[in-house]
């Protein structure tokens, strides 16, 4: 992860993900997070994906990552 903590918006993420030359619905993001979140997750593992109510998605740090609060 090269930013944690950057929100990101379903606009953001399309224009990164798919490019401005397909016309993909921004509904479409929230079931790809919600199929990262079940593969990341699978094991138990904590939720890295943040979502930010009205702004978009942000990838939290990671446990043991020494950006981290102490």
């Amino acid at each position: 992860m090269e930013k944690p903590g950057i929100v990101l918006s379903r606009e953001e993420l399309l224009k990164l993900v798919w490019g401005g030359s397909i016309h993909v619905e921004l509904r479409t993001v929230d079931v790809h997070i919600r199929r990262l979140r079940r593969a990341l997750n699978e094991g138990g593992e904590k939720d890295i994906i943040r979502t930010v109510r009205s702004a978009g998605y942000a990838l939290d740090s990671t446990p043991g990552d020494s950006d981290e609060e102490e």
